[in-house]
């Protein structure tokens, strides 16, 4: 058993249950929850429509799909934009407000350049949004994975189900032509909360 340093306090993350170790014998340590019988499920929450906050869910969806995974995404505000067929194809990338921005190709000047954050002036700079974009799209090309459009082509064969959040659709004047073909529908959030419960849900 590792030894704890001293002065160091433990947090609290609840009871300890004694559960069987290699040797037959019992050690107290955290025994995770015993899942529910049944597939397991998973419920994403797409809230952005950033081109960097339109990947997050649907490579996890993809992995939660290819794990045995339900899988249920359920686009709101903003995020909505990734399943309208008129805009997911234009989803952009920008450096404001996006402290962790760095790029990796600035090593080559000078090593330790590649982790500092780019400076936030720079994304008010005509065209740097575009550039950004750019930049993002071609460094997922590069690692052989699909555009927004294709990815959901991707899930939609998979068997992910996808929702659109019917206050933001109305919201934004939307009709369902607009959205993508495997759309299961324009629900409510609570519609949606009925359909994931027992889910883990990811909200992003």
């Amino acid at each position: 058993m590792t030894e704890i340093p001293a002065g160091f306090t433990m947090p609290d993350f609840g009871p300890r249950v004694a559960a069987p170790t290699t040797t037959g014998t019992t050690d107290s340590q955290f025994v995770p929850t015993v899942p529910p019988p049944g597939p397991r499920k998973m419920a994403f929450i797409c809230s952005k429509g950033n081109l960097d906050m339109a990947y997050p869910a649907l490579i996890m969806g993809n992995a939660a799909l290819g794990e045995g995974c339900e899988v249920h995404i359920f686009f709101t505000f903003w995020g909505l934009d990734i399943i309208n067929k008129k805009l997911n194809h234009k989803l952009q990338f920008t450096l404001t407000g996006n402290t962790a921005m760095h790029m990796p190709q600035l090593g080559r000047l000078r090593p330790g350049l590649e982790y500092r954050s780019m400076p936030q002036q720079l994304g008010g700079l005509p065209g740097m949004t575009a550039f950004a974009t750019r930049m993002m799209k071609q460094q997922m090309a590069d690692l052989e994975i699909p555009d927004v459009p294709a990815f959901l082509d991707l899930l939609a064969a998979a068997g992910a189900h996808f929702y659109a959040c019917k206050l933001t659709f109305d919201m934004m004047k939307m009709i369902e032509a607009d959205l993508h073909d495997a759309t299961v529908g324009v629900i409510s959030a609570a519609d949606f909360i009925e359909i994931s419960e027992g889910a883990q849900i990811v909200f992003i």
